[in-house]
């Protein structure tokens, strides 16, 4: 701990009630892959909480969002760097130790309700892959903002022009490509209402399709020579590029989505057998060969750029929180 902040400093900032937890938050944003360098300015602005929550003699055990917010809004006008995401990180770790309340779950509504017996139905009957659920979880929650706000779902009432209304309204603002996944979403988000007897027809059919014209859109792919050049011209280096690198290869040598790199675990590179495991789309796992390059690519950056985590993913971020 004396190596990562001035022990004198944070012997001057142990005041009022949050005083014990300084150290339990040091280690924290330690493992978190802070830099010593911003440790101080954390503890000041935790300093500055504790002092005002001792002052208005704050049950410590009753410290939530709404105390925090109240600080943030002490000085109307005034900025205080870095204290919204300092108290967060806190708040979220005085729960974890019990010091304070657990988060109190809020009343579901009818529209949360809907929506999180959908994203079950998507999860468990069709076995969409999580980012793909997502997406259809979210325009649905759209959908339904769009036409019932803040009132009762009353699905019953829908008709087509609320469907062609919200597609056309919505299509304009995104790329091609998402707004083909919109209409795919809405007719997925109205067969299920069918499926479930909330509405009395199959508005699926009058969503309208998006226009896909060629050449439209950027290329689907680069030629060879561009490809080797980006990898020729990627700086090696520094633990950022190792990992770029590492990443570009497994896009051009192996054809990986970004998010089967995203979801790769240390464990799923068996280094013996030169094969990788890769989690494609619905939960479904794919052996695969691994390419010398790529292995040596992948290898020097967990030997040489790879920060050090707890984490399982082969690829992690290069700022804090490390994760």
């Amino acid at each position: 701990m004396k190596t990562f902040i001035d022990p004198n400093l944070l012997q001057r900032l142990r005041v009022g009630p949050l005083a014990p937890y300084l150290d339990a938050y040091l280690k924290h944003i330690e493992q978190e892959g802070f830099l010593p360098s911003s440790a101080p300015m954390q503890m000041y602005a935790i300093a500055r909480f504790s002092k005002w929550l001792r002052d208005r003699q704050f049950d410590l055990y009753q410290v939530d969002e709404a105390a925090v917010s109240r600080f943030l809004k002490r000085d109307p006008g005034v900025v205080h760097s870095c204290e919204c995401a300092t108290l967060r990180r806190l708040l979220a770790m005085l729960r974890q130790l019990g010091v304070t309340v657990a988060k109190a779950s809020e009343p579901r509504t009818c529209h949360q309700r809907f929506l999180d017996d959908y994203r079950r139905y998507l999860l468990q009957e069709r076995g969409l892959a999580e980012a793909t659920l997502e997406y259809f979880v979210r325009f649905a929650e759209q959908f339904l903002s769009t036409r019932f706000g803040n009132r009762d779902l009353n699905l019953s009432e829908l008709c087509a022009k609320h469907v062609t209304d919200f597609v056309q309204s919505r299509a304009h603002q995104l790329s091609p490509g998402r707004a083909k996944l919109l209409v795919t979403a809405l007719r997925s988000l109205l067969r299920y209402m069918r499926h479930q007897g909330e509405i009395p027809m199959d508005l699926a059919r009058c969503v309208p399709p998006v226009a896909m014209w060629s050449l439209s859109t950027l290329p689907k792919f680069l030629p060879v020579g561009t490809v080797q050049q980006l990898l020729d011209h990627r700086e090696r280096e520094t633990p950022r590029g190792k990992r770029n690198y590492a990443v570009l290869l497994l896009l051009a040598r192996m054809g990986l989505r970004a998010c089967e790199i995203v979801a790769l675990e240390l464990d799923d590179i068996d280094w013996d057998n030169g094969r990788i495991t890769i989690h494609g789309k619905g939960g479904r796992l794919a052996q695969m060969p691994l390419p010398s390059d790529v292995g040596e690519a992948i290898a020097s950056y967990l030997r040489f750029g790879r920060p050090c985590c707890t984490c399982r993913r082969v690829f992690l971020r290069h700022r804090a929180p490390v994760r």
